[in-house]
């Protein structure tokens, strides 16, 4: 059995019935939430195990709470440890990177190089520092995620009630998702639709990898050329769905990797754009629109690329703005 849990009230099984306000949100985000500090190792371990149920049976950490379901938390101990606060420098940046903000959500241009939230050898990420930023905002939750190295939109709940209107959106394929991103060669064939189901696997060395596999969830990527050049083609990719590297895999399995991609790209395209000063993967999410109500007006985010993505395409001749 799982350690107790300072913050636990008892020393017993903690049974919680679910709210509708909490109804469509995945039991992992849910104990993460719930359980803080508590490690995502943890969160799944105890997953798999089975000591967390929902309505007396065993659950996959995907799985979407329902109201009215009847939850079994396992009591657990977290080590009593004060959250490291994000430097002001991160905090101001933050700040100054907020591209749209009303009542119910936030959008951000999430800088390169800063995780969406701490966890896994890194002590905070963008939702911690929007926590410490805003300490007198009761509600702030990731609506989505970006890789650590992947600038751009990045949304963010400001109320349950937009946090489970926008997973709606996102099951429904409703928010248009578009990125930027740099691919090596010429790109022939105009507009591409890549529909190539995705696998997750993790290598023995623990190193979490993703491939083209028929037996994966499906994936569909729309790749549009805005400028082609030579040795490298600037693209459009257009998600209607969102798996774990959906985009680089995609890309390679076209025979276009992304430049400054160190996990499915070329080493040698990616030292010759290091000259041009890219030391990062060039994938930006750069635009994002959804409508939060029926009779509401689409929301509608451009995230402008950073300095040192616009200077690579001017090295290669490929600026477009």
């Amino acid at each position: 059995m799982s350690e107790l849990a300072p913050n636990s009230p008892g020393n017993g099984v903690q049974t919680v019935e679910i709210s509708p306000d909490l109804a469509g949100q995945r039991i992992d985000n849910y104990l993460l939430n719930r359980l803080k500090g508590a490690p995502r190792s943890l969160i799944y371990r105890i997953l798999r195990r089975g000591e967390v149920r929902v309505n007396k049976g065993r659950i996959r950490p995907d799985y979407r709470l329902k109201a009215g379901d009847m939850l079994r938390i396992p009591p657990v101990r977290l080590a009593h440890r004060t959250p490291a606060r994000p430097h002001s420098a991160v905090l101001e940046r933050l700040g100054a990177s907020i591209l749209y903000e009303d009542p119910r959500i936030l959008v951000l241009n999430k800088p390169a190089g800063l995780a969406v939230h701490g966890g896994s050898g890194v002590s905070y990420g963008v939702i911690e520092g929007l926590r410490a930023l805003r300490p007198e905002q009761p509600y702030l939750e990731l609506v989505h995620r970006l890789d650590r190295d992947t600038s751009g939109c990045l949304l963010i709940a400001k109320k349950r009630s937009a946090l489970r209107r926008l997973h709606e959106l996102l099951r429904e394929n409703g928010i248009d998702k578009r990125y930027l991103t740099l691919v090596k060669g010429h790109w022939q064939g105009g507009t591409r639709v890549v529909d190539a189901p995705l696998r997750k696997n993790v290598l023995r060395s623990g190193e979490r990898m993703v491939q083209v596999d028929d037996t994966g969830k499906a994936a569909r990527s729309i790749f549009r050329p805005i400028r082609i050049g030579k040795k490298a083609s600037l693209m459009e990719v257009q998600l209607e769905t969102g798996r774990t590297h959906q985009i680089r895999v995609h890309a390679t399995s076209l025979g276009y990797p992304i430049a400054g991609d160190e996990k499915y790209g070329e080493p040698e395209f990616n030292q010759q754009l290091r000259a041009a000063g890219l030391t990062r993967l060039f994938l930006h999410a750069r635009s994002l629109r959804f409508q939060l109500a029926d009779d509401a007006h689409p929301i509608e985010v451009t995230a402008p690329l950073d300095e040192t993505l616009r200077h690579v395409l001017q090295h290669l001749d490929l600026s477009y703005e």
